[in-house]
């Protein structure tokens, strides 16, 4: 099956059923024989069985190469092969969407940039587990050089900036921005306007603003439309978390098995992507060009058609991020702590709460 759906990105995801198993009695035997296990053994053959059918996944990615390790894994079957049926797939634009699908239970495992994810479980009360990562990077700001050469710049009466919505991961890194080199985080975070990346690189475009701060690919995209990468998440904040798999904790309590295969699978994806990147970027570059009429909305799929979605443009977004499935507790901790610090979290959480690294 094809990993993404033909639906809008805002609508509701389609939910899945369950897959149910049946216990039958072995060759040879009665009727009689099964009614006289034991509860216990009867319970017992049941989980074995359902654990032996492929387990009907309700899985969602943000529309990026982000998410490269599940459009990977996708197209090389390496989800079936690990017994996976993904029933209900879906994309989204932001990872601000997805925390939402999450918050109402319409998926039971994601592909998604830390921040949301910290903002589904610190602010949305979603209990969700973050079990690996996916990668570590992948933002950047983008300027027009004709307008800005320099980051003090940014500063300078009459330049507009956009960013996605305050407490997104770009948002939280312009803030560290204009932080670290001492730029009017008033002037510039305050007054940003505020626009999903597509809509961002569109209005880049069209000269309504003269930087954009923006996930990967869209900042590539922007720059091969002959715009200046100014910035990358790498120079802001060394070491950042970029993206993590995360899934509900109903679904690691219930079924361990079927969160340790997704690890699996991820990290599998993630050692090829960096083996074969430019395999990689080919079939990203296909994912993100057939699915983007799908998942954008009407006005910005058919602008954003206009954008050149190549192999070559995706190879060099890809190389500014880090495929890789560890995680550095600390890092988590100090992007919650600063999350607090800027009053995106209704209440702090731990690391700990959130981590689960078993697998």
């Amino acid at each position: 099956m094809r990993l993404f759906s033909a639906r809008a990105v805002l609508c509701l995801l389609v939910t899945g059923l369950l897959a149910s198993g049946a216990w039958f009695a072995g060759c040879g035997g009665s009727e009689n024989s099964v009614a006289t296990q034991a509860p216990e053994q009867t319970q017992t053959a049941q989980t074995q069985t359902a654990q032996t059918q492929p387990y009907q996944l309700k899985l969602a990615v943000e529309f990026t190469d982000h998410a490269a390790c599940a459009m990977v894994a996708e197209e090389k079957g390496w989800f079936t092969e690990a017994g996976l049926a993904l029933t209900a797939v879906e994309n989204y634009i932001t990872g601000t969407d997805l925390a939402a699908a999450l918050a109402r239970g319409d998926i039971q495992a994601a592909y998604i940039c830390l921040v949301p994810a910290i903002n589904a479980r610190a602010n949305g009360g979603v209990d969700i587990k973050v079990v690996a990562g996916t990668h570590r990077y992948g933002y950047g700001l983008v300027v027009d050089p004709a307008k800005i050469s320099s980051l003090t710049d940014l500063g300078k009466p009459g330049i507009a900036v956009s960013c996605t919505q305050p407490g997104t991961a770009s948002d939280v890194l312009l803030h560290r921005l204009c932080e670290e080199q001492g730029l009017p985080t008033q002037q510039i975070c305050d007054a940003a306007q505020r626009m999903n990346p597509p809509a961002q690189v569109l209005a880049l475009q069209a000269g309504k603003v003269n930087a954009s701060f923006l996930p990967e690919h869209w900042a590539t995209l922007a720059e091969a439309g002959g715009y200046k990468l100014l910035a990358s998440a790498k120079d802001i904040w060394p070491e950042m978390q970029g993206s993590v798999l995360v899934v509900t904790s109903d679904l690691l309590a219930t079924r361990p098995d079927v969160v340790e295969k997704l690890v699996e699978v991820t990290k599998r994806a993630n050692t090829w992507i960096t083996e074969h990147p430019e395999e990689a970027a080919a079939i990203l570059a296909q994912k993100l060009t057939v699915t983007g009429q799908l998942v954008l909305p009407d006005k910005a799929a058919e602008s954003a058609a206009k954008l050149q979605v190549t192999p070559e443009t995706i190879a060099t977004s890809m190389t500014r991020l880090e495929y890789r499935s560890d995680i550095d507790p600390a890092q988590v901790e100090e992007t919650i702590s600063y999350m607090n610090r800027l009053g995106y979290l209704k209440k702090s959480i731990s690391a700990a709460e959130l981590l689960d690294l078993r697998f």
